[in-house]
């Protein structure tokens, strides 16, 4: 790397409320609005449970990450501190890693918007709307990353206001003990219809796979650490506000929808906000809820185009990508990362144009695996880091530490089990581990390369 690249930095234009609202976007998506109908259908009310008992086990991966970055805020991202604790061939793995993440849930994100644009534009070709959609996003972010703050912002707001309507709707309803269809509201729905477990511990263990889907995103506050205005102050902030956000938006919003509706006569296919709402009487709530997952549909595209193109500059930085990929525009935005991430983008507009959307499935499954493989390795590098640094960051130490950092581990480890366990996500997590051990070889390349 020569010497202009080395001295060019990223800009920190991320202010307060931006990485707030990040962190927000990052725990909210289609998951929640459209995965939950098969989530309850799987586990019944025992599903609150489940997104607590993952919540928790987040917080804590997500403390650890803060630990990281608080430890020294002058790195771009988490992967920076990859390749200080864990070497780089790590490093190289998780880069990679994460900017496939990404990429795969961008195309299965994208498709979907294809799909919701269809509700008001019925002879719109499916491919326009992701054609157009990466169009725009990608000039937001190439302008500045301020602008990819504001945009996030609105995005998250909007996803934000629809469960907080939810919760208080479902909240008067309950109160008001309201007649729904053959039923009232009430919180003894949640247990009135086979118990808290009612399709037992099966269905419990089985839920853990649709309900960790919805987290994935939540670490990418880690990649903001070398474009935030004050990182001492905001990134403590926006982790420590997890716990709040994910008892009132996951749990807050399955406690509602299972007490206005028993959990059993919620349908698969079509989301429970829909039901919910419909039952309220909002005869709109389909063009409502369309609206509410084209945004979210959205911001996970947004999320992944800075996400992708920081992955590619870190990468670049550290000597595992092409050069190109550090340099910097003017307005210090990795600018040529960020068009080669878009430009693989378009590959999602041709399948949509000449083959059918279920090899999606198979995509985004393989996308969540590989989070829950980056997420390992936060741990484990924090882990690496304590091992070299015994008192850890004062102002922002992992509570609980290390019983916390190995159970975290171990629980996620265990998830992958199940995973393996499971018929439709078996196939993904064979193509995850083929995809580790191609990378793993394809470092010695890179290494004989250089």
């Amino acid at each position: 790397m020569d010497k202009k690249t080395q001295d060019e930095k990223l800009s920190r234009s991320l202010k307060s409320r931006h990485i707030t609202m990040i962190a927000i976007g990052g725990a909210i998506g289609t998951g929640l609005f459209l995965g939950s109908g098969s989530a309850i259908h799987s586990a019944g009310p025992s599903i609150i449970l489940s997104y607590l008992i993952v919540g928790i086990f987040c917080f804590f991966m997500m403390r650890a990450l803060g630990e990281l970055i608080m430890s020294d805020t002058s790195k771009h991202s988490f992967i920076d501190f990859v390749k200080l604790y864990l070497g780089d061939r790590m490093e190289f793995i998780t880069g990679w890693t994460y900017w496939s993440c990404w990429l795969s849930l961008a195309m299965a994100d994208l498709t979907a918007s294809g799909i919701y644009l269809r509700y008001w534009f019925p002879h719109l070709p499916q491919w326009v709307g992701p054609l157009v959609i990466i169009i725009l996003l990608m000039l937001v972010n190439m302008i500045d990353v301020g602008l990819f703050g504001e945009f996030e912002s609105a995005f998250s707001m909007i996803k934000v206001f629809a469960i907080l309507a939810l919760i208080a709707l479902g909240g008067i309803m309950i109160i008001m003990h309201a007649k729904v269809g053959s039923s009232h509201a009430s919180l003894v729905n949640l247990v009135n219809h086979g118990g808290f477990f009612p399709t037992g511990m099966p269905g419990f263990v089985r839920s853990f796979q649709m309900v960790v889907f919805a987290f994935v995103g939540i670490e990418m506050v880690g990649l903001t650490a070398g474009e935030t205005k004050d990182p001492q102050k905001d990134i403590p902030k926006a982790i420590n506000a997890l716990p709040l956000r994910i008892g009132l938006f996951y749990i807050g919003s399955m406690i509602a929808i299972m007490a206005i509706y028993p959990w059993n006569k919620i349908v698969t296919t079509s989301s429970p906000f829909v039901q919910v709402f419909r039952g309220i009487g909002i005869t709109s709530a389909a063009a409502i809820l369309n609206f509410v997952v084209l945004t979210a549909a959205l911001s996970a595209t947004n999320s992944a185009i800075f996400s992708t193109s920081r992955s590619l500059y870190a990468l670049a930085t550290g000597r595992n990508a092409p050069q190109r990929f550090a340099k910097l525009s003017n307005k210090a935005v990795p600018n040529y990362a960020l068009q080669f991430s878009s430009a693989i983008l378009f590959v999602v507009v041709i399948l949509n144009y000449v083959m059918p959307a279920g090899i999606f499935n198979i995509v985004s499954g393989v996308s969540t695996i590989n989070f829950i493989f980056v997420w390992l390795i936060i741990l484990a590098c924090h882990l690496a880091y304590r091992r070299q640094h015994p008192s850890g960051v004062t102002q922002f130490r992992m509570p609980a530490y290390p019983a916390s950092s190995w159970l975290t581990l171990l629980f996620f480890a265990l998830i992958l089990v199940i995973l393996a366990f499971l018929p439709e996500t078996r196939v993904p997590l064979i193509f995850s581990v083929g995809w580790f051990i191609v990378l793993f070889f394809a470092y010695d390349l890179s290494k004989k390369r250089k």
